[in-house]
């Protein structure tokens, strides 16, 4: 039986960053290996938030929430960031692994969420059918995801619109799409915020050559001066990579 409904959903679409080049870096064997247990560790965060996962299209993965249960669209939204998050911190431990285990440079994802109205339901021939969402709203998560830097979320204003309150963002660039009249403000996520104590954060980023899941919450206070002295000795080896002319511009204060 084919049916159909038009609800209003929170969609996330994620790729992997130069998949292609990965490939040829790899043997098929350890990429199968990897990509497997990439797939698995990410549906598990997308089940443990109540996102339904809709499907895999090679190394990108499409979850949307709203449907088939709801929890109203400011939640939804806000399980969706948080998977996302999620999603990227426990990356961030298969890749420190990964490379203990001999990959070099192991995946970098990016990440793209939207929220509106979308088709839901069986799709498919008469033969086959697929549990899945079409519409703009669902190719827009995809075209936001495609802007994202090498492990970065980027979620449309109607998104940070219902995730304000948790989220610390910043604007990019308007864009416009294909299928979309309105034109679209991204807003590319810093990190988490607990409630509103917006001195409460959860940092997040994951890009080739760093790793960086910073969690305030759940730092214990007799860590915290080692988590400051990890933090300033990243940061003055940062300073001591850039070259010459790099750091007389920073010193001006132009970096």
């Amino acid at each position: 039986m084919v049916h159909t409904e038009r609800k209003r959903l929170t969609i996330f679409f994620s790729d992997i960053k130069d998949f292609t080049a990965t490939t040829e870096r790899l043997q098929p064997e350890a990429l199968t290996e990897m990509l497997n247990e990439y797939l698995t560790e990410m549906s598990n965060i997308a089940l443990a938030h109540g996102g339904t996962v809709d499907k895999f299209i090679g190394d990108a993965m499409l979850v949307f929430f709203g449907d088939p249960e709801t929890k109203g669209p400011e939640e939804d939204a806000k399980a969706c960031l948080r998977m996302a998050v999620d999603m990227q911190r426990r990356l961030g431990e298969l890749k420190d692994r990964w490379r203990r285990n001999g990959t070099e440079e192991p995946f970098v994802v990016r990440m793209g969420i939207n929220s509106g109205y979308c088709n839901v339901g069986n799709f498919g021939s008469n033969d086959r059918m697929d549990y899945t969402i079409i519409g703009a709203e669902a190719n827009l998560a995809a075209r936001l995801q495609s802007i994202a830097q090498g492990g970065e979320i980027v979620i449309s204003y109607e998104t940070y619109a219902l995730v304000n309150e948790i989220v610390a963002a910043h604007p990019l660039p308007p864009i416009t799409m294909k299928g979309i009249q309105r034109e679209i403000v991204p807003y590319a996520v810093d990190g988490l915020t607990l409630g509103t104590d917006h001195k409460s954060r959860v940092l997040s980023e994951h890009l080739s050559g760093l790793d960086l899941h910073l969690d305030m919450s759940r730092v214990e206070p007799a860590d915290r001066l080692r988590v400051r002295t990890a933090l300033k000795e990243a940061i003055a080896a940062l300073d001591e990579a850039l070259p010459e002319a790099a750091r007389s511009r920073q010193d001006a204060g132009q970096v």
